[in-house]
């Protein structure tokens, strides 16, 4: 049962290191709907690459569909992930709007939010370093009900190899990565739990919340604190995965160590240092 419920965040995505000191913020709600089709982007110097936003909003009657896929500047200067990112907002982009008309065909006119969509993805930067280029991408997705759901995902540019990986790519398994960040994981997951419910979680108990999830269920971020190396990991855990939809998502950040640092494959071993 667990890895259902997994799946249908991962899904809709599936910790945090670095964003404005490693600081990372929930994704917040679709914008509001605006009329056609928009794309902006940040003011920048003619000769620098901007950030990109990107909308696309339509309303019949009281039926809404929103639609907004942006990037920041970091992306923009690579032009095989602008690529990449463009071919999937436009399938997403279909997707939804397909969607949609099938909604609007079949669901009973009293119905309002049966007819209702939204997606909303936003990509940062976790760390840019001289050969790499780390981003998070927080997803929000409404598909009708009473909410929608979101979750993050991980994703690393090697400028070098022009290879794209997901975080725990760089690891030799997730059950390595595990392994080395050992009992701090659960005790870390643990003490956010704690402070969300307001008592402590008893591991022992019959609660499908009190256990511990493995990392195969959640998105592995590389940060870094200095610039030229890893040496910061995000765990996160997005809805469903280790509490309540109303507990929201676990975010956990963690230093690499030399265990860690063992755990990473040997081709990407440069990239990281233990953290000092």
């Amino acid at each position: 049962m667990r890895k259902s419920l997994f799946l249908i965040s991962l899904l809709l995505s599936s910790a945090a290191c670095s964003q404005s000191e490693d600081a990372i913020v929930p994704p917040g709600a679709v914008a509001e709907s605006r009329a056609g089709v928009t794309a902006s982007a940040s003011a920048t110097a003619p000769d620098e690459p901007s950030g990109t936003n990107f909308e696309a909003n339509s309303s019949k009657g009281e039926a809404k569909r929103e639609f907004s896929y942006s990037w920041p500047a970091e992306v923009s200067a690579v032009p095989q992930l602008v690529r990449r990112f463009e071919e999937e907002r436009d399938r997403e982009l279909a997707a939804q709007k397909a969607e949609w008309q099938e909604s609007l065909d079949s669901s009973p006119e009293d119905c309002v939010s049966c007819r209702n969509r939204g997606f909303e993805k936003e990509w940062k930067v976790v760390s840019d370093l001289p050969d790499w280029l780390s981003l998070s991408a927080d997803l929000y997705v409404y598909t009708g009900g009473a909410h929608g759901n979101y979750g993050r995902t991980s994703f690393v540019w090697s400028r070098n190899g022009q290879l794209a990986l997901e975080g725990i790519d760089l690891f030799n398994s997730a059950v390595e990565l595990e392994t080395a960040l050992g009992a701090k994981l659960c005790d870390t997951l643990n003490e956010a739990r704690a402070e969300r419910r307001g008592t402590e979680v008893d591991r022992d108990g019959e609660g499908y919340f009190n256990d511990c999830p493995g990392i195969d269920e959640a998105s592995v971020f590389v940060g870094s604190s200095n610039g030229q190396t890893f040496d910061r990991i995000g765990i996160y855990y997005g809805p469903y995965v280790a509490g309540s939809y109303a507990e929201g998502a676990y975010e956990l950040d963690f230093p690499v160590t030399a265990s860690v640092l063992d755990a990473v494959k040997p081709e990407y071993a440069e990239a990281f240092s233990v953290r000092r």
